[in-house]
């Protein structure tokens, strides 16, 4: 099963005051890495939290080149598509972009902590990996 992860899911890696979700995060990067998809947004994101805590930018370029998974290019036409998805599904077009990457990528399955976890949105089923963890 393909599986999108959020830029949530990388981030928590380097949240030293959330040691248990830091623990869900590497236990999904290590049990899901090879099965998964991630989008440039993630990658953009991902930079901007981790020079945010603290990170040099040469460490955040680094995380960056260090991720080896598939990645959905974010285009015009995942914009646009993006743009409908946010009307219809009342979504942030950031949240809206991520769940078109996940569905024009053939994602069974998002995680993320973003969105209604149990939904289906555009085909796309909402899990959220840190559920009920503090």
């Amino acid at each position: 099963m393909t599986v999108f992860l959020d830029t949530n899911v990388f981030a928590y890696l380097y949240d030293e005051t959330a040691e248990e979700k830091r623990r869900v995060a590497a236990e999904v990067l290590e049990n899901h890495a090879a099965d998964a998809v991630i989008s440039t947004q993630v990658l953009i994101e991902l930079h901007a939290v981790l020079t945010r805590i603290g990170l040099s930018r040469e460490h955040a370029a680094r995380v960056l080149d260090a991720i080896e998974i598939d990645v959905v290019t974010t285009d015009e036409h995942l914009v646009r598509r993006a743009a409908t998805t946010a009307a219809e599904h009342q979504l942030s077009i950031f949240d809206a972009l991520i769940l078109e990457a996940a569905a024009s990528s053939g994602c069974e399955e998002l995680w993320t902590e973003d969105l209604a976890a149990g939904s289906t949105l555009r085909g796309v089923r909402i899990v959220n990996p840190f559920a009920g963890v503090a």
